[in-house]
């Protein structure tokens, strides 16, 4: 999938990916994490989501990458604050108080670039790639954020119904992305179709989410 495809979806608006309210799963199930306050939160192709807002605002600092200028850019604007910003070697890193959003591609970032990872809370991020990209995705995660543990969302469904993103992404697949590195719980499991009017509408008959808790194995 290439880069312009998702720099058309921001600049026509095409925004079903986002989310007018923080994430339920979030909000639920951060508490399992028992993270300490100033815990740094690593969002990979963040978007402007809310849940960014409301992880400030509990405490948290939040690391950003995301590759849409526009949807930095809207990101800042909608808290309402006004950003610092600097070259990196992919991007633009755009940054006020305990919020850093690396703005670019990010396969160009690296781990020295990055700074410490607490938390990875990939809410839309492997869910958004086609199948020959989640290897490499998955891989870069794991550079950039070494064994910390993950808050992974993923979606189930028949995709012959319909096509992504979000794509299907199935538990053997997550398995196979970071069994070798972590140990994978699911947290919970729903049908979300009714609330998914694009997929409803396309005739798919069941849309699952699920949430993934990611444990680094013990060394």
């Amino acid at each position: 999938m290439e880069h312009r495809f998702w720099q058309q979806r921001w600049e026509q608006s095409q925004l079903g990916f986002h989310l007018s309210f923080v994430h339920p799963i979030l909000k639920r199930h951060l508490v399992h994490y028992a993270l300490s306050p100033g815990t740094r939160v690593f969002l990979p192709l963040c978007g402007k989501t809310l849940d960014i807002g409301w992880l400030l605002g509990e405490g948290y600092a939040v690391v950003g990458a995301e590759l849409s200028e526009l949807a930095v850019a809207q990101l800042f604007a909608e808290l309402g604050v006004e950003p610092t910003m600097s070259e990196w070697e992919g991007g633009q890193r755009w940054q006020h108080g305990a919020l850093s959003v690396f703005q670019g591609d990010i396969f160009a970032l690296t781990p020295a670039a990055l700074g410490a990872v607490d938390l990875v809370y990939d809410r839309a991020a492997l869910v958004a790639l086609p199948p020959p990209m989640r290897d490499a995705y998955a891989s870069q995660v794991l550079a950039l954020s070494g064994a910390a543990p993950q808050l992974l969302i993923t979606f189930e469904y028949d995709p012959a119904e319909k096509e992504g993103p979000p794509f299907p992404v199935l538990p053997a697949e997550v398995a196979r992305h970071y069994a070798d590195t972590h140990e994978i719980a699911e947290l919970s499991r729903k049908d979300v179709l009714e609330s998914s009017l694009n997929f409803k509408e396309a005739g798919v008959t069941r849309f699952v989410e699920v949430a993934w808790q990611l444990l680094p194995r013990p060394a």
